[in-house]
């Protein structure tokens, strides 16, 4: 058995619970009330999906795909409940671009359209980022000073635990090698540079309405 698990779904209160982002197989244990083994064999078999903490055989298992699989299995969600009200059901949206005076713009576009925002400067600030703030959504400079788009894109994808989520890639210039490019390396839309902030905040709403596909450039 996960010990670490183990311990905190003995110390772990309900109200405390369910205000959590990211779960112990115990903790989902209690939330849907089965046996953490249970839990532990979807987790194996692939019928609730997250990561493993780096370094250790932890399991973890984010709230979004607790809820689902607590959904498609029939279990009452009430356990799981919704503490912090319209605010936790808000999509985060990680923007990242080495351009302060764009990275404030847009951050108060997505935040006045609804989204729960955070900022990184470079590739490294990013990646930090998308550990603690599990996004579901990027806004990706594609000419970064540390790292290229491309591969900030294929770490993501590379992630189980950050599977869904959407990339819309900026560029101040992309032909169509540069937006193949970009499809293949798993970007879900891209934004040409300069443009409107209402403009973005209307790509990223659009990318929650659509499945992952082909790259379409906008002006």
């Amino acid at each position: 058995m996960d010990l670490s698990d183990h311990a905190a779904n003995s110390e772990s209160q309900p109200e405390a619970l369910s205000a959590k982002r990211i779960f112990t197989t115990g903790e989902a244990a209690a939330i849907c009330k089965v046996s953490q083994q249970t839990i532990i064999r979807c987790f194996d078999a692939g019928r609730l999906t997250g990561f493993r903490v780096p370094g250790s055989k932890f399991r973890r298992i984010p709230r979004d795909e607790l809820l689902r699989f607590m959904k498609t299995s029939g279990i009452p969600t009430d356990a799981l409940g919704n503490p912090s009200g319209a605010h936790d059901e808000r999509r985060r949206v990680l923007i990242v671009d080495d351009d302060d005076a764009f990275l404030r713009l847009a951050e108060h576009a997505l935040c006045r359209g609804g989204f729960e925002v955070r900022c990184a400067a470079t590739g490294y600030d990013a990646g930090l980022l998308t550990e603690s703030f599990r996004p579901d959504a990027i806004v990706l400079d594609l000419m970064l000073p540390d790292v290229s788009g491309s591969t900030v894109c294929a770490r993501v994808r590379a992630r189980e635990d950050l599977r869904n989520c959407r990339i819309l890639g900026v560029t101040a210039s992309a032909n169509e090698t540069d937006i193949r490019a970009m499809s293949a390396a798993g970007i879900d839309a891209m934004l040409l540079k300069p443009f409107e902030p209402s403009a973005l905040l209307k790509k990223v709403q659009d990318l929650f309405q659509v499945s992952t596909g082909t790259v379409r450039a906008a002006a």
